[in-house]
C-alpha cells in the first residue's frame, strides 16, 4: 500500500520539529516517511496471534529492589571521626570596613 504524505503535512512536522527544510530536503522526507509509513504496513501482514508482547528483548524482571534502610543510624560512630572539643570558646571574626 503506498502511503502518500502531503506537502502540509511536511510543513507540519517541520513547524513541529523547528526545522527550516529546503525544498529538496521536504522531497527526500517525503519519500523517507511514506517508505517508513509502508514498512509499517509490510509488518502489520505479519501473523502475530500467540506472540506474546514484550518490551525488550531480553528477559527483564523488575530490576528495582525495596527501600530498605539496611545501616541504620550510625550517628554514635560518626561521631568518634571528629575532632575533640578542647575549649568550648570560640572566637567571632572580625569583619573588616
Amino acid at each position: 500500500m503506498a502511503n502518500i504524505i502531503s506537502d502540509e503535512t511536511i510543513e507540519y512536522v517541520g513547524i513541529l520539529a523547528k526545522l527550516e527544510l529546503s525544498e529538496e530536503e521536504k522531497i527526500r522526507a517525503k519519500k523517507d516517511m511514506g517508505d517508513m509509513l509502508d514498512y509499517i504496513d509490510k509488518l502489520n501482514e505479519l501473523d502475530t496471534a500467540g506472540v506474546e508482547p514484550m518490551s525488550h528483548v531480553f528477559p527483564v524482571n523488575n530490576v528495582f529492589r525495596e527501600d530498605i534502610v539496611v545501616n541504620g543510624d550510625d550517628s554514635e560512630q560518626m561521631l568518634k571521626n571528629a575532632p575533640e572539643v578542647k575549649d568550648k570558646s570560640y572566637v567571632v571574626p572580625r569583619t573588616v570596613d
